[in-house]
């Protein structure tokens, strides 16, 4: 029988960073990954995750409610015995997209991670985080809290960039990746990557997805109860390839869009008063994403062309949930709950299923 390997999943979402490690076990020989417990404030997010894995306990809750002590008699664990922790706290007080707010309380989410860390005391831990995480002003509190005398001063970390289309996701999502390791045992090593010079496309992922949503709103279907709410659901990945009622004038706005385009290729006579003073700006804006290359970041919000590079290949629409999911590695099969707004938040939100698989196995190459 395999030795088992504990992991404990801090905000978790809908469970994308412990499906990857999830997938190790298909190929690993010498052992196998647990999921012990997952934890999110979310409830969406919470009830998405037990439709697909009944048999793993998720908790519902804040983070910051959340006491180590409780962690661990939840775990039936003693400190020193969990051997994975994982986690992305939210990221949007210093997100490129975002305002930048080096004060957001989101950002402060860490330090109840590395007071998990000290509780718990993991031999490994994993932070995922947005790329612009390695320069903020957050990372370097956590850089200085591994020193002496600091709150992780028994841990040593390395960080990187790490590109998820390196790893074999559809999708060029770069990402700040911290490997925390208990001073004793030394640290892992990154990922290899997998795919570089050879990523797979926007075109792969769609090849066998029809270009014609099947409709625009979610399927007549059971409801279901969770946390004192009730959500609409389940619906399975396919069952979400769903568009939008545009109208007239953003449809002939995607009309002139040609491929690989953007907003820029529209003519001045379908923009608005605004549009026509910005000349210069992001170029992913109203457009399209490339057939031949990985997509950009799937975001919270990829259903709205005017957010990114998020209209389809060819069709003058938006990408569906269904294609989102898939750009994230999800399955066809892969569960939802809630509204057509709520999913996209647990899809955009996610860590790309093959990048945490790479994770994993960089993690496993130390037991």
């Amino acid at each position: 029988m395999r030795p088992v390997l504990s992991v404990v999943d801090l905000f978790a979402g809908v469970g994308g960073f412990s499906e990857g490690f999830l997938r190790v076990n298909r190929t690993e020989k010498k052992f196998q990954f647990a999921l012990k417990l997952l934890v999110d404030s979310d409830p969406t997010a919470s009830f998405t995750f037990k439709k697909n894995y009944p048999r793993i306990p998720f908790w519902n809750a804040d983070i910051a409610k959340l006491k180590a002590e409780e962690l661990l008699k939840l775990l039936r664990m003693r400190r020193g015995e969990l051997d994975i922790l994982i986690g992305g706290p939210p990221c949007q007080g210093f997100s490129t997209l975002g305002k930048q707010d080096q004060e957001d309380e989101r950002n402060s989410l860490w330090r109840y991670y590395a007071d998990t860390i000290v509780r718990a005391k993991p031999k490994y831990f994993v932070v995922e985080n947005v790329a612009a995480f390695a320069r903020s002003s957050q990372f370097q509190d956590f850089l200085e809290a591994t020193s002496r005398g600091g709150l992780l001063e028994n841990y040593g970390f390395e960080c990187d960039i790490l590109n998820a289309a390196d790893f074999g996701a559809f999708q060029a999502r770069k990402r700040t990746v911290i490997i925390g390791y208990h001073r004793d045992l030394g640290f892992p090593g990154f990922p290899d990557p997998t795919h570089v010079g050879r990523h797979r496309t926007v075109g792969d992922a769609f090849r066998e997805i029809d270009v014609d949503p099947d409709g625009i709103d979610l399927p007549n279907g059971d409801e279901v109860a969770f946390a004192g709410k009730t959500f609409a659901g389940p619906f399975t990945s396919r069952e979400l390839h769903l568009g939008r009622n545009y109208r007239p004038l953003s449809l002939a706005r995607f009309a002139k869009i040609p491929a690989g385009g953007n907003r820029f290729n529209i003519p001045d006579e379908l923009l608005a008063d605004c549009w026509k003073k910005h000349t210069s700006g992001s170029g992913d804006v109203m457009g399209r994403l490339r057939e031949d290359k990985p997509s950009v970041t799937i975001r919270t919000e990829f259903f709205k062309p005017e957010k990114g590079r998020y209209l389809h290949p060819s069709a003058d629409r938006a990408i569906t949930h269904f294609e989102a999911a898939v750009l994230q590695g999800f399955p066809h099969d892969h569960k939802f709950v809630g509204s057509k707004t709520a999913i996209a938040r647990q899809i955009g939100n996610a860590v790309p299923i093959p990048l945490g698989r790479a994770i994993g196995k960089a993690l496993a190459r130390r037991f």
